[in-house]
């Protein structure tokens, strides 16, 4: 029987989950495995789960459809129900399984660019991808986080989460932040918030993460670039996410190198 698997979202056709994941399929020698991209928003993920076949192994979860995942599945890791969001579902005997491999994600991504640990931090927006970044950047040791977001009232969800982690949250919007101190910060900020991000003042040696991996070098990673930090690509959030993913709904280990020859195939860097 053909087993399958596929990414949920929308918009869908830019993603590079199917490059990753099919490149996986085929290290492994998963010849009756396919992966697919399916456009859908939020309020259509419970209708196309409720109709799904025993085929459908498990689903790559994407931005509106990471909060519906989470409510829907039957079962969940703890960093699903800590985050509110779910960027993987598994199947289960009787339904599905929510996991979230976002924050390995940035975690991995930090971690390679140099970041070991860190007391300050500061995450730019507040959706699912920020509730990931905060766990991620307490796992670091991060004891106070910067918030930043256009509209305040908006960071409730990331300020639970940090407090949830006894790491003490600020919360600000970039109209009232013309620089951002901390020495590590991650942005998750989309693509119409470009502008705003990148004409922050940036200072000589911050680290600082775009989870945007299209376009890249984005005006943000530009920006502290010439001003002597280090931009660190949001690609690598999306490859390391992805290497677990495939453990999660394959049950075998992911072939890094593989995925990686892949990727870079894909998206010369």
């Amino acid at each position: 029987m053909t087993e399958r698997a596929a990414v949920l979202g929308r918009p869908i056709t830019h993603s590079l989950s199917p490059v990753l994941h099919r490149a996986a399929y085929a290290a492994l020698g998963l010849t009756d495995w396919t992966y697919e991209a399916l456009d859908l928003g939020a309020d259509e993920l419970p209708v196309l789960l409720d109709g799904l076949s025993e085929e459908w192994r498990g689903f790559s979860v994407t931005m509106p459809c990471k909060q519906a995942a989470a409510a829907y599945a039957t079962e969940s890791d703890p960093l699903p129900r800590l985050l509110g969001a779910a960027n993987t579902l598994v199947r289960v005997p009787g339904g599905w399984r929510a996991e979230n491999t976002d924050v390995t994600g940035v975690g991995m991504a930090l971690q390679l660019a140099g970041v070991e640990q860190v007391g300050h931090a500061a995450i730019l927006g507040a959706g699912g991808t920020a509730s990931a970044a905060a766990v991620a950047l307490a796992s670091l040791g991060a004891h106070t986080v910067d918030v930043v977001v256009r509209d305040p009232a908006r960071a409730a969800g990331v300020v639970e989460v940090l407090d949830a982690l006894e790491v003490t949250a600020t919360v600000a919007s970039f109209a009232e932040t013309p620089e951002v101190a901390a020495p590590v910060v991650v942005s998750t900020v989309p693509a119409d918030g470009q502008t705003t991000v990148a004409g922050l003042h940036w200072q000589r040696g911050q680290t600082v993460l775009d989870v945007l991996y299209a376009g890249w070098p984005t005006p943000l990673a530009a920006a502290v670039e010439a001003a002597g930090g280090q931009p660190v690509h949001g690609l690598d959030v999306l490859f390391w996410q992805a290497t677990v993913q495939v453990e999660l709904i394959t049950g075998r280990p992911a072939p890094i190198e593989a995925m990686r020859t892949a990727l870079d195939a894909a998206v010369p860097r």
